[in-house]
C-alpha cells in the first residue's frame, strides 16, 4: 500500500474500525509528520524514521490502538509519547472539540516538532509537554482514556490511578525486543479487566515505568 486510499480499502477487507476512525485517518496528512526525506512514504504501511531513534508507528498500528481506546466526543485523553503528533492529530479528530488530548514527550526537538505539525494540521485540543509521561500529570487528571506509545515494562501504577473508572489504558507492554498490547478498562474496585491486542515492537519508554536510557 502506497496511498492512503489503499490502506483505507485494505482496512475495510481486513480489521473492522468504525467509519469515524477512519475517515480521522483519512483527515490527516501523514506526510506532514515525518522528516521530508520519507515523505514520499507516508503511506507505506510500516514505521518510519524520526530522530534520536524515535520512530512514527505504522499506520494500521496507529489504527488499532485508537479503535482500542473506543472514543467518544467530549472525551480527556492521555498519551504518553508525543513522537511527531501524528497519533495526537488523529485523537484530537475523534474527540472533538468538547474532548481534549494532553500529550508528554521527553525529547525536547521532538516537542517543537509535534507542535509545529499540530498547528499546522489545525488540531487546537491538543496540548503537548515535555514531560516524562509515565508519571501521568495529576493537575490534569481524571482521565477517560491513555495511550503509551511507546514499549514500557509495565502499566504504569500512577496512569491507573489517574484513569477514570471505565476508562481504557492502551500501551506495549513487554521487554525492549518484543511487546504486547494491551487494553485494561478500570473497573469499581481500580482494578484492571485485560484483553490481549497482539504482538507488537516500539521504541523503548524511559523513564520509572520505562526503560534505563
Amino acid at each position: 500500500m502506497e496511498t492512503k486510499l489503499e490502506l483505507i480499502n485494505f482496512w475495510k477487507k481486513n480489521f473492522s474500525f468504525k467509519d469515524n476512525e477512519l475517515s480521522a485517518f483519512n483527515s490527516i496528512e501523514r506526510e506532514n509528520f515525518i522528516p521530508k526525506q520519507f515523505q514520499g512514504k507516508a503511506y507505506l504501511d510500516s514505521p518510519l524514521p524520526l530522530l534520536r531513534g524515535k520512530t512514527i508507528s505504522q499506520p494500521t498500528t496507529v489504527m488499532i490502538m485508537t479503535g482500542a481506546l473506543e472514543l467518544k466526543e467530549g472525551d480527556k485523553v492521555f498519551e504518553v509519547g508525543t513522537g511527531s503528533g501524528y497519533q495526537s492529530a488523529i485523537l484530537s479528530k475523534l474527540v472533538g472539540p468538547k474532548g481534549k488530548v494532553i500529550s508528554t514527550e521527553v525529547i525536547p526537538e521532538l516537542v517543537k516538532f509535534a507542535k509545529k505539525n499540530l498547528e499546522k494540521s489545525g488540531a487546537k485540543n491538543v496540548d503537548v509537554h515535555e514531560a516524562e509521561g509515565s508519571r501521568g500529570l495529576e493537575f490534569e487528571a481524571p482521565f477517560d482514556k491513555i495511550i503509551i506509545t511507546a514499549g514500557c515494562k509495565e502499566l504504569p501504577e500512577p496512569l491507573i490511578t489517574q484513569l477514570k473508572i471505565g476508562g481504557i489504558i492502551v500501551a506495549p507492554v513487554g521487554s525492549r525486543e518484543e511487546q504486547v498490547m494491551i487494553k485494561g478498562i478500570k473497573m469499581e474496585n481500580g482494578r484492571l479487566e485485560v484483553e490481549f491486542l497482539g504482538g507488537f515492537l516500539f521504541t523503548p519508554m524511559y523513564g520509572k515505568y520505562g526503560f534505563e536510557m
